[in-house]
């Protein structure tokens, strides 16, 4: 018989959807989910929303008999899990902390919460070494840890080496305040007073799409920028190997599956200066490190990038090999089904 999983958390989101595949794809776990209805922008409606989904997931639980429950988010749908009274729960723990912002209201309910989700949970995802530092710190039990990311699928982001004259450059996050495209952009009207030509690929959506598009006619570069909005993720790929360098400038990270992507299609990563990054590109060894909002070192360091195309060039292939031998979603799929499983079979005998 099937073993039942009930995931908690927003089903529609890549990395949702990747880890999902994978547990079915190797585990072979039937999936049913459960998801806030309500949507950010009503902030009220939806906080009410997640008082009372406690009572909703428990109806679920009574209904469907899952074997375990998983969530992502500590803060927020992994509480939710610990509240679930399922006898098997595993919680990810999405950004460096999942106590974000900082300088909210709500840092110490969160960090409340949080703490609470980490004792009931049985097993704790750390995509990477960054999130473990702060459960760690934390005082959670590592026993309870695996520090292993997703991974990405290595047949579909596939190397193809961009051998252009000119600077060709894609940015893959969503359209968030938080990821600074405004940044970017003034960059590259630095590049463009200078002088450089270049082609500036940005994918997805969000609530700066228009201003973004103003911003690139306001700085004359809308010529030479191309939103896309939002595609499917089998399109992503080509749009990767058409480019050669990749831009991610977060001013907070926990394990970018975009980066991994890009760094899977002979990409050379351009990423912000922060933990998250600095766990897997050394500055101008496989890649930059640049300030956070520093827009003219980022235009500097584009430069730079671009005239060494030699370093660039070894780069690429030393991030491949480095994502084929950690993210290789096959792999390390199979290994957190494995744990799953396992993990079952303990509560089992228990």
């Amino acid at each position: 018989m099937k073993r039942k999983i009930l995931f908690l958390g927003e089903s529609y989101r890549a990395d949702a959807i990747t880890w999902m595949k994978g547990l079915k794809e190797f585990g072979d776990f039937e999936i049913i989910t459960w998801e806030l209805q309500t949507s950010n922008n009503q902030r009220f409606k939806r906080i009410l929303e997640y008082f009372f989904a406690p009572i909703s997931i428990r109806k679920i639980i009574k209904k469907e008999k899952p074997d375990m429950v998983i969530a992502e988010r500590t803060t927020s749908y992994g509480f939710l899990a610990a509240l679930s009274g399922s006898k098997t729960i595993a919680i990810a723990q999405q950004g460096r902390t999942d106590l974000w912002p900082e300088t909210s209201v709500l840092y110490p309910y969160k960090k409340f919460i949080q703490k609470y989700a980490f004792k009931k949970a049985h097993l704790i995802h750390a995509w990477g070494p960054v999130m473990a530092i702060h459960m760690k710190a934390t005082g959670v039990d590592m026993n309870k840890v695996l520090v292993l990311p997703k991974g990405i699928d290595l047949e579909l982001f596939t190397p193809l080496t961009n051998n252009s004259n000119k600077i060709e450059a894609i940015v893959t996050r969503s359209l968030q305040p938080e990821y600074r495209h405004d940044s970017i952009l003034k960059a590259f009207g630095i590049l463009n007073q200078k002088g450089i030509d270049f082609s500036l690929t940005i994918v997805g959506d969000g609530t700066r799409l228009q201003s973004l598009k103003d911003l690139a006619k306001e700085l004359q570069i809308e010529n030479k920028v191309i939103f896309t909005g939002r595609i499917p993720n089998t399109e992503l790929p080509k749009l990767l190997q058409q480019s050669n360098i990749y831009i991610s400038m977060p001013i907070t990270e926990g394990v970018s599956a975009s980066l991994f992507e890009a760094m899977a299609c002979n990409c050379y990563p351009v990423v912000s200066d922060i933990p998250g990054n600095q766990s897997w590109i050394t500055h101008r060894e496989n890649g930059q490190l640049i300030e956070i909002d520093n827009i003219e070192m980022l235009a500097e360091e584009l430069i730079w990038s671009f005239e060494n195309a030699e370093l660039r060039n070894e780069s690429i292939i030393r991030n491949r090999k480095f994502v084929e031998e950690n993210a290789n979603y096959d792999i390390n799929m199979k290994v957190i089904s494995e744990k799953y499983h396992q993990l079952l079979n303990s509560q089992t005998m228990k």
